[in-house]
């Protein structure tokens, strides 16, 4: 299944007998939180879900080996999906503001936990609005779905093996380039990357309006970076969310992509842990 959708192709499944389970992903991260976004419009029919209580576990203090956003536990995220009416046999298709990437954190979610009918709004709110389709405030009351989550549907690295990929594989860091070489980390509290990793910035997936790239043009970026026919792929960002969407657009491209989901939060958490700086 092609991990993005059209507005029109959403537009015309919402129309259908069975349309899919629409759920609005909006968030920033550091607020407002995106309940606010959601109340003064979305999608008809569109459930939220919350990024930081109901798509992540809570997060220790100080921030420790699992990130700041960690994965939620198999029941937790299963039983959010039954509240927002997923089941087994549900099409899903998630949203942002426009970019997709806190959307992609469900689309990674549910096909980790064994859920692949799932599809990420291409352009996200930002595309349905300017194609002019019709937007509610009513908050739906879906029936409760019967999702079960079974981990282990997409791969998952931890940091011993995030730090070994770049000896015969391409361990991608999509996080801005100021902060992979160390000038600037406005978030974690130590800068740099995880040596040997490859800079991938994940503004580099998308055109100006926030739609995912084509997958010619995907598959001759990646290329680029290294990640040719047969290489091993993982990829990590600041706290797992935004690398989601590079598998997101991977997958897009043809290419499977483990995920490091700590990513450098988790790995910066450990002082013992080698920093690099620079290109």
């Amino acid at each position: 299944m092609n991990p993005v959708i059209s507005v029109a192709d959403l537009a015309a499944a919402l129309g259908s007998e069975r349309p899919p389970v629409v759920l609005d992903i909006r968030y920033k991260l550091g607020g407002p939180p995106g309940i606010g976004w959601y109340r003064e419009g979305h999608v008809p029919g569109a459930v939220f879900v919350d990024m930081d209580s109901e798509l992540s576990a809570p997060v220790s203090a100080p921030v420790g080996e699992a990130g700041r956003h960690p994965l939620p536990d198999a029941d937790a995220f299963a039983a959010v999906m039954r509240r927002a009416g997923v089941s087994a046999d549900s099409d899903v298709v998630a949203y942002d503001g426009a970019d997709g990437i806190a959307a992609s954190r469900v689309w990674w979610l549910l096909r980790y936990f064994g859920h692949d009918r799932v599809r990420v709004l291409d352009g996200g709110f930002q595309a349905w609005t300017a194609a002019g389709r019709p937007v509610d405030t009513a908050e739906p009351a879906p029936a409760p779905g019967d999702f079960a989550a079974k981990p282990g549907g997409l791969p998952l690295l931890d940091a011993a093996e995030a730090a070994a990929l770049p000896a015969d594989g391409v361990l991608l860091d999509v996080r801005a380039a100021e902060r992979f070489r160390a000038e600037t980390e406005p978030i974690d509290p130590v800068a740099g990357h995880i040596p040997g990793a490859v800079n991938a910035p994940e503004t580099g997936t998308l055109d100006a309006e926030g739609r995912l790239l084509d997958a010619e043009t995907l598959r001759a970026r990646y290329a680029a970076l290294g990640v040719v026919p047969g290489a091993r792929v993982a990829a990590y960002c600041g706290s797992g969310v935004t690398a989601s969407h590079t598998v997101l657009a991977l997958a897009s491209a043809g290419i499977d992509a483990a995920l490091y989901a700590p990513s450098w939060s988790g790995w910066s958490s450990d002082p013992a842990r080698p920093v690099a700086t620079g290109e």
